[in-house]
């Protein structure tokens, strides 16, 4: 299997970026602009410890990222976050490469996830060319910071958000950031349907996933095994949410009286 080296496309990409000539880099790594030519064009094919030290120095990322990632594929947030020194490579976890469409005036797109395309997507989520397919949306009161997605839920175990609703999820980076029981799509590698949950990440790496409904009994599975993480944002629904169970009402009616006891209590 052959493997792809980006280092010499991503060397350029990030001095364009940065809106720097050959002459000025160089001269910055202490190099020839001749040298860091041949390293941009591909004809260096074997640069040496001391210039990729430099180069991964320089722009703050790990030598993983600059070698196996095509930079030019990101996200601008993504993009930003690398170059802020936030390299997920160099804290010792792995790049996840997240694949996004944008519009004529470079706003990322809100793509839907049909569910006639949810076993597809474990093995497409992060090919362009398959993002590039699905259906997109611009919504009203979506950040622009952030990637947004749509996926369509099934089941009752978000209970009383309603069955088949749509969510709408923001991407999540850095998974040790998650609070406890946020609720969150998640995509499992081995798993065909979407899970619609609340996630508490564990120390020991193992991701905790909760129901709101009580009926469904709480589960682990290994942050190896997942692919992606969407922290619930909003959902829709054509369904009309339950009406308030009586439990809730005597629950809340209880709350209220626990209130004014204590308040009582400190006259």
């Amino acid at each position: 299997m052959k493997t792809h080296i980006f280092f010499g496309n991503n060397v350029k990409f990030l001095r364009v970026r940065q809106k720097r000539t050959q002459e000025n880099l160089a001269e910055s790594l202490s190099m020839t602009r001749s040298k860091l030519n041949c390293i941009e064009t591909g004809q260096t094919k074997s640069p040496s410890v001391e210039d990729l030290l430099k180069f991964s120095a320089h722009f703050k990322m790990s030598l993983d990222t600059l070698i196996k990632i095509d930079l030019s594929k990101l996200g601008e947030l993504k993009l930003r976050e690398l170059e802020a020194g936030n390299d997920v490579y160099i804290k010792g976890g792995n790049l996840r490469v997240l694949a996004i469409t944008v519009d004529k005036e470079n706003n990322e797109n809100v793509e839907y996830v049909p569910i006639k395309t949810k076993a597809g997507y474990r093995s497409g989520y992060n090919d362009p060319e398959y993002i590039a397919k699905l259906p997109k949306y611009s919504l009203p009161n979506v950040p622009k910071q952030g990637t947004y997605r749509i996926f369509p839920t099934v089941g009752d175990s978000m209970l009383p958000i309603p069955e088949n609703s749509d969510v709408t999820g923001k991407y999540v980076e850095n998974w040790h950031n998650i609070k406890p029981n946020t609720p969150c799509i998640i995509i499992l590698k081995d798993q065909q349907d979407f899970v619609f949950k609340l996630l508490t990440f564990q120390k020991d790496k193992t991701l905790t996933l909760k129901s709101l409904n009580p009926t469904y009994q709480p589960y682990t599975v290994l942050a190896t095994d997942v692919l992606e993480i969407w922290e619930f944002h909003s959902f829709s629904s054509q369904n009309f949410p339950e009406p308030v169970s009586d439990f809730s009402v005597l629950y809340r009616e209880i709350q209220a009286l626990k209130t004014t006891i204590e308040k009582n209590q400190k006259i």
